[in-house]
């Protein structure tokens, strides 16, 4: 039989032990216990199952009754030699059983959910460290490719020397140990300060130095700068396409639209 557990589960050997089938039936289960043997213990188990209902439910009867129910029950027995048939209650073990596995199934479903969410938070936990790091990294990347960028047009300027006029301001009374070094381009009209060169008093927040050129006698403008927070590369100022020297003066932060003589720091002519 190709399923011997769907058979058991039909009911049909329950049926079959309380007499309840028809004769074509009751042989056809006959016919398949033979053929399957394990099915007699089933039908064992279920005339022990009935006998122990029928002996729990039992109602013990007056003395009277139970004598003649008795005699009448053997002497039919004598004449007509019919067996009687014990009756048991249905077998409950496969139940039982179907009850415990399920238990055990939610339990070991809950504990691998429990250890699956942990195992996520976990890969969370790591997964934001890992991005934590590795914006950590392109910034740390990002900030050394600019020094290089800064480095090499530093270099650019020295290594083009027929480009680039290389003016070196010098401190005024003002400042005795200032200088600053100022490149410029005339054909490109570029006006660049190298930020390593650098060596003024640092400018409070409320000031700033502004870089000034000298163009036929009239100071011109070329922005303002603040000393002390870069210190590689070179800061590009306003265009300029000619000039006779450069100053830079302290200003208020954002700049004056005339310098302001009195706070000349450095200077130096082409």
């Amino acid at each position: 039989m190709e399923n011997i557990k769907a058979y058991i589960e039909s009911g049909v050997l329950e049926l079959y032990v309380l007499g309840d089938l028809s004769t074509d039936e009751k042989l056809e289960v006959e016919r398949v216990l033979e053929t399957y043997p394990e099915l007699k213990t089933e039908v064992e188990e279920i005339e022990k199952a009935l006998q122990g209902f029928a002996e729990a439910e039992a109602v013990e009867p007056k003395e009277a009754l139970r004598s003649k129910i008795l005699d009448s029950m053997n002497t039919g027995a004598a004449e007509n030699d019919i067996p009687v048939l014990p009756i048991t209650k249905p077998n409950s073990s496969f139940y039982k059983y179907a009850f415990a596995a399920s238990v055990a199934l939610l339990l070991l479903s809950l504990f691998a959910l429990i250890n699956l969410r942990s195992q996520l938070k976990d890969s969370h936990n790591q997964i934001a460290v890992l991005q934590q790091s590795n914006q950590k990294f392109t910034s740390r990347v990002n900030y050394v490719e600019k020094q290089l960028d800064e480095t090499r047009q530093s270099l650019n300027i020295f290594h083009n020397p027929e480009q680039y006029k290389v003016v070196n301001l010098k401190g005024t009374p003002n400042a005795p140990t200032a200088s600053i070094m100022v490149a410029f381009n005339p054909a490109k009209s570029e006006v660049m300060i190298d930020l390593a060169s650098i060596k003024m008093p640092a400018n409070d927040p409320s000031h700033q130095y502004q870089l000034w050129a000298l163009v036929d006698g009239k100071p011109v403008d070329l922005g303002v700068f603040n000393a002390g927070n870069d210190t590689t590369g070179v800061l590009k100022m306003k265009s300029l396409a000619k000039a006779q020297a450069f100053a830079v003066t302290l200003e208020p932060k954002g700049g004056s639209i005339n310098p302001t003589m009195e706070q000349m720091m450095a200077m130096g002519a082409i």
